[in-house]
């Protein structure tokens, strides 16, 4: 029923526009008035409570008070226009101005954000922030207009890392036999299988239940997930191997981005990198909160010394087989090695 309700809701979008653009006259920016404005569509699969959320929100914000209201992002939370695979595909057909999806998630228009979910690709948290807000990185998201869609701006979703029900993960020996649920991503089946796991591709929804039941043996996610997501009840042990930092990624459509006057991109791009800076902040205070509340309440482990160099090893031979089979991963490889 969610599913039939979310294509209703799309469907309806298409009546008003096929520019991504609805239920406004104004098609481009330079004939938006107050009175007749531009009107962005933004849907996504978070809540309203999500930091990722409040970050779009804050964006939509400036957006408007800097164009005097001349352009406006209309915001769906929720899902309630379909899954990240359902937004993206909205939005290349016209259907919706904007989305925000998990980065590698548009391998599938553009192999290069493979990258994005491969392991160890950033050496720290600072080393991330450093690559991401670079001039070169900021030249690569806009290098796939030719694809449908240019980045306007990313968010981040920390560093993932292995929890499981009892047993810490030092090494990956640790993991093998192990059923452990990773995202529905290549990259991240491939890195399961790589450290002697058993890769189990399922919904974040589904997780809970499967670790409950015994379904799975352990996952893998940021320290949010423990409290968010109630892991915590059931997962005692999280082991710090910090094996991916894979960001979201705010986009909007080419066919859009190019009815909007370079003025105007530039506000929008400068709101977007604002709530990205913004955002930083209530991530580092979320983590912050989850991991003192996993800790106290739910009596979770935090366990630190942990082999990272060990699982870099594991994993350097599958980032080599990405780099020959995917031309635009070693490009992009080479431009964040090339940040300085």
């Amino acid at each position: 029923m969610r599913k039939i309700a979310a294509i209703a809701a799309a469907l309806s979008l298409t009546l008003f526009s096929l520019t991504g653009c609805t239920q406004s006259g104004a098609k481009t920016s330079a004939e938006a008035t107050a009175q007749n404005p531009l009107v962005l569509t933004l849907a996504h699969g978070l809540s309203e409570t999500h930091t990722v959320h409040i970050a779009m929100t804050e964006f939509a914000n400036m957006v408007e008070e800097r164009t005097n209201g001349r352009i406006q992002v209309q915001i769906f939370p929720n899902g309630q226009l379909g899954s990240e695979n359902e937004n993206m595909e909205q939005l290349m057909s016209g259907v919706i101005s904007m989305t925000k999806v998990s980065a590698p998630g548009l391998a599938t228009y553009n192999e290069a954000y493979h990258t994005f979910g491969l392991p160890y690709i950033f050496d720290s948290t600072e080393d991330f922030y450093h690559v991401m807000d670079s001039d070169q990185m900021r030249d690569f998201f806009f290098s796939s207009g030719d694809d449908g869609f240019v980045t306007l701006t990313y968010y981040t979703s920390g560093a993932r890392s292995f929890y499981t029900k009892n047993k810490a993960i030092r090494k990956p020996e640790d993991l093998k036999g192990l059923k452990i649920r990773v995202q529905d991503m290549k990259s991240q089946t491939d890195m399961m299988k790589a450290l002697g796991g058993i890769p189990v591709a399922m919904s974040y929804g589904d997780v809970y239940t499967s670790l409950q039941t015994g379904i799975i043996d352990g996952t893998e996610n940021n320290e949010t997930a423990l409290t968010t997501g109630k892991h915590g009840e059931i997962c005692k042990v999280y082991s710090t191997d910090q094996h991916a930092m894979i960001p979201d990624v705010m986009v909007m459509s080419e066919k859009v981005w190019k009815n909007i006057s370079p003025e105007d991109q530039q506000i929008i791009l400068e709101a977007a990198r604002e709530s990205t800076e913004q955002h930083k902040i209530a991530w580092d205070a979320a983590i912050d909160q989850a991991i003192e509340e996993a800790k106290t309440t739910m009596g979770v482990e935090f366990v630190n010394d942990v082999d990272k160099e060990a699982f870099r090893e594991a994993t350097s031979g599958m980032i080599s087989d990405y780099c020959e089979q995917y031309p635009g991963v070693k490009k992009l490889l080479d431009i964040i090695d090339s940040v300085e």
